[in-house]
């Protein structure tokens, strides 16, 4: 067994989990992955592993990194271009992906990641939700203005790690279906079948049914 871990949760579930396991493999890290069916709570065997109590937890080259945004950093110093190259892309990638690890709890509360959770569209929206929505929509806008007119990205040709922070977001969105703008939409798309988020689906689809948790694979 490898000494390079990567220990994940359910990916039907674990938005966070997406944000650690896109900055490691965007990194090209050589890690085992473990992953841990969550039960819908705190669960004990990450409990018995993760420093923090939580996944993603990354062990690497005798380093423990327990948090997604410190994952991303970390993996950054490893890899070098993961974000943006000139400083003012990337002081602004790393706010926006600050933003998104610290709010949005309106939207993570009434639109809990659940990939294929079925009649889920249209569902779940509040003032709350909405002004998240509206505040994402912004930020991407802004993002791609400035920066992303290369590709279809936020900074523009290449998947960064703000886009890796924001998967879970075009998750929530494609469950979901909120009202969102053309530009959004194609967003959502160009992530969606980006390779790894792609094979995150197709991992996530061949999952055992018994790590299903009920109440996210029913109607809300």
């Amino acid at each position: 067994m490898s000494a390079d871990r990567l220990y994940i949760g359910t990916r039907r579930y674990s938005s966070w989990s997406l944000r650690g396991w896109l900055a490691v493999r965007l990194a090209r890290l050589n890690v085992e992955e473990i992953c841990i069916p969550l039960a819908g709570g705190t669960t004990a065997a990450v409990r018995a592993v993760s420093p923090g109590g939580t996944v993603p937890y990354l062990e690497h080259a005798g380093n423990r990194v327990w948090d997604s945004i410190a994952i991303a950093e970390y993996c950054a110093e490893q890899a070098p271009g993961l974000w943006p190259d000139n400083p003012a892309g990337r002081a602004h990638a790393r706010v926006i992906s600050a933003e998104m690890h610290a709010g949005f709890r309106e939207l993570r509360m009434a639109m809990p990641m659940s990939l294929f959770r079925p009649g889920a569209a249209g569902t779940c929206r509040n003032d709350g939700v909405l002004a998240d929505v509206a505040r994402i929509e912004a930020i991407w806008a802004e993002t791609r203005e400035r920066f992303g007119a290369s590709g279809p990205y936020l900074f523009g040709a290449t998947f960064n790690l703000a886009d890796a922070m924001y998967a879970p977001v075009v998750a929530r969105f494609l469950t979901y279906a909120p009202d969102l703008s053309a530009a959004s939409r194609a967003y959502c798309d160009a992530v969606r079948h980006s390779p790894l988020v792609a094979q995150w689906y197709d991992d996530a689809a061949a999952e055992p049914t018994d790590w299903f948790i009920a109440r996210y694979e029913t109607a809300p």
